[in-house]
Parts: structure tokens; sequence; C-alpha cells
């Protein structure tokens, strides 16, 4: 029984990590995204949906956005 609850919880532990790629990806693109938007070209809904984005992205701790940047080859030019 014991391999069994190893094989389930390294299952359960690569499913993770799966998720996590693609969702790094996704935060990767946003943030991509988010940076190459000018918000003078973009209606008032717009705006306001990029920076509820915005936000969300800026509360991610540095060194996960550096890998969901990472994950999708981008890099933000300050």
């Amino acid at each position: 029984m014991h391999s069994a609850e190893e094989n389930m919880l390294r299952a359960e532990l690569e499913l993770l990590m799966r998720e996590r790629e693609v969702l790094l990806k996704i935060a990767g693109v946003a943030a991509g995204l988010i940076a190459e938007l000018n918000s003078a070209d973009l209606p008032i809904r717009t705006v306001e949906a990029a920076d509820l984005l915005a936000t969300s992205i800026n509360q991610l701790p540095e060194d996960l956005l550096q890998d969901a940047l990472d994950a999708v080859n981008a890099t933000i030019v300050e």
C-alpha cells in the first residue's frame, strides 16, 4: 500500500507541476500584453480591464513573475 500512496502522490505532483507551467505561461503572456498596451488607444472599459489584470500581475512575487516571463521567453523592458 505504501507504494500505491507514493504513486498517487507522484501523479498528483506531476499534475500540479503541469498546471503550474500552464499558469506561468498564461501569466507571462498577460504580462507581455499589458507591457505592450498603449492605454490612449483603448476604450475606457478595456483600460479598466487591463488595469485589473496589471494589478493582479503586480501582486506576484518578483521571482514568480520572472518564471512566468521565462516560460514564454519574454522580457519586459522598463
